[in-house]
């Protein structure tokens, strides 16, 4: 089943229509490779000559959340980013709290752990999202040359761009 088709009978279950929105949200989300916002969604919307009012594109990004097409990722202060979830497998994410670059990851003793736990609790479990928040590589590595800026012996790191930031739309 395709991914219009799949939103099209959620939508339906919920009495409510695929309207040319809808779709056109739905098509231009399922080219953005990677992890991505409202607003640069909205941007590259715009970029296109296309206009989409945000109050259309929250919902329909709720209920495309709703519908397991896309898959929400909270961030600090309330902040979200999204992503692709149709034709992808599950994977679990690490989000640096400095920079905001989101990493991938797959962990086969995480998800057995999980089953474990929910077999001995006798709880079911129908899905899960897994977050590990903390510092990537590169801003943990420029912390602590910052922490030894100034001090005898030491030497200024050089300063690399923003690593991992927000993915093109």
């Amino acid at each position: 089943m395709d991914a219009a088709t799949r939103f099209s009978e959620y939508l339906a279950r919920k009495r409510l229509r695929l309207t040319r929105e809808r779709r056109a949200i739905l098509e231009e989300m399922l080219h953005v490779r990677g992890h991505f916002d409202a607003d640069q969604l909205l941007a590259h919307f715009r970029s296109k000559g296309r206009m989409v009012s945000r109050a259309t594109l929250y919902r329909t990004l709720a209920r495309l959340v709703e519908a397991g097409l896309v898959h929400k990722i909270e961030m600090e202060h309330g902040q979200a980013r999204y992503e692709t979830m149709f034709g992808r497998h599950h994977h679990d994410h690490m989000i640096c709290l400095t920079c905001g670059r989101i990493i991938e990851f797959e962990s086969r003793e995480i998800e057995r752990a999980q089953d474990d736990v929910c077999r001995k609790k006798g709880f079911t479990m129908t899905g899960h999202m897994h977050q590990i928040r903390g510092h990537c590589a590169a801003c943990a590595a420029r912390a602590a040359a910052a922490a030894t800026d100034g001090k005898p012996g030491s030497r200024q790191a050089e300063r690399p761009g923003r690593a991992g930031g927000r993915t093109r739309v």
